[in-house]
């Protein structure tokens, strides 16, 4: 079902087991791009009251009715958790207009999770490659964005592998809560496990990554037993239960057998056979879900919206989710456009203003970026 949605800026950095990698990645920017319309003075203050928190981040509902979505990154780790933000606090926030959610991740927010020990001239040399992946994600020269990555990693990667302490193998076992289920590896297993962990750190360290790879393929293989008792794969049944579908009797072997051959096929790792196999079964069951009430559609957005076309929208999502569930996409798809037509001036009217901030003020207390 197609849906009018808000999509957020996300910066992930990658993980490599018991150890970070830093690397800007490309994430979904929003729908409503820009803010090139919206008038708003560097260094403006802003007062309201907080609405949301994601971390380094807040939406703030101000005090002259519009929405703001706030980027902290600029402040330390020490200074955010001293704000204490809670949603439903005032706050008064100083800051800069942003274009583009991806603005907010700046080289001065990268360089804030490198390793201390990174020379000037290595900094210098990040700093250029940085830029450039700001270029190439604008221009969405994914391919090129990667390869210029994947020279960022190899700078990085020696400091970080020197500055990386390993958490000792009881420490990495414990992280993933057998105890918590009472499940026992075995002590031959238990042995194998260590000697395999501890070989796959000195790979890691020596920075032999296509190894290091297949020690911890290995190390997999061998807890891959207990991690099936610790996650049981869901039946059919059980997962198609937690749907709460009503799906006809005739249509269930079908899907049953779909379902499982997806699942073998995801513990073969036959990606290819996993994607085909997934679709046929979304395809399949997808005109038995139930469709959201107008209602609840509705209640997804923060605005009010004019009661004439409240109306029409009731009658052309009613129309819309019918024709879905017939599988008739095309004329369905001409009614989400109707939709959207009828909602995007409200979503224009309530986007968010997108604020860099360099001051906030909350609970009497005044708090300067480090940035």
């Amino acid at each position: 079902m197609k849906k009018t949605i808000k999509k957020s800026w996300m910066i992930v950095s990658a993980l490599t087991i018991g150890m970070a990698v830093f690397t800007p990645h490309q994430a979904e920017a929003t729908t409503a791009k820009t803010t090139n319309e919206i008038t708003v003075k560097v260094e403006q203050q802003i007062k309201g009251t907080i609405k949301s928190v994601y971390g380094d981040s807040i939406t703030i509902k101000g005090k002259d009715g519009k929405n703001y979505y706030i980027d902290l990154q600029k402040f330390s780790d020490k200074q955010l958790e001293k704000m204490n933000l809670v949603e439903g606090q005032e706050i008064s926030v100083e800051g800069s207009l942003v274009q583009d959610y991806s603005d907010f991740y700046t080289f001065d927010v990268y360089k804030k999770s490198l390793p201390k020990e990174i020379t000037k001239e290595d900094l210098a040399k990040l700093e250029k490659l940085f830029n450039q992946t700001k270029k190439l994600e604008k221009e969405e020269k994914y391919d090129e964005l990667e390869k210029v990555n994947l020279e960022m990693d190899k700078i990085t990667k020696p400091y970080i592998l020197a500055s990386w302490v390993p958490v000792s193998f009881e420490e990495f076992i414990e992280e993933y809560g057998f105890s918590e289920k009472n499940i026992v590896i075995k002590e031959k297993d238990e042995k194998q496990l260590k000697d395999i962990y501890q070989q796959w750190i000195k790979l890691e360290k020596s920075g032999n990554e296509e190894n290091a790879q297949e020690k911890f393929d290995e190390f997999q293989k061998v807890l891959q037993p207990y991690l099936d008792v610790l996650n049981p794969p869901l039946t059919f049944e059980e997962y198609i239960s937690d749907l709460e579908l009503d799906i006809p009797a005739e249509a269930m072997p079908k899907l049953k057998t779909l379902y499982n051959d997806a699942k073998k096929a995801d513990k073969d790792n036959n990606d290819q056979l996993s994607e085909k196999l997934w679709g046929e079964f979304d395809e399949m069951i997808n005109p038995y879900f139930k469709p959201l009430s107008f209602e609840d559609y509705l209640s997804d957005f923060e605005f009010e919206i004019k009661a004439n076309d409240q109306k029409q929208l009731k009658k052309l999502y009613e129309e819309a989710t019918a024709l879905d569930k017939k599988g008739d996409y095309e004329k369905s798809n001409e009614k989400w456009d109707a939709i959207d037509k009828i909602l995007n001036p409200y979503l224009e009217a309530n986007k968010e203003i997108l604020i860099s901030a360099s001051k906030v003020t909350i609970n009497g207390k005044v708090y300067i970026s480090k940035h």
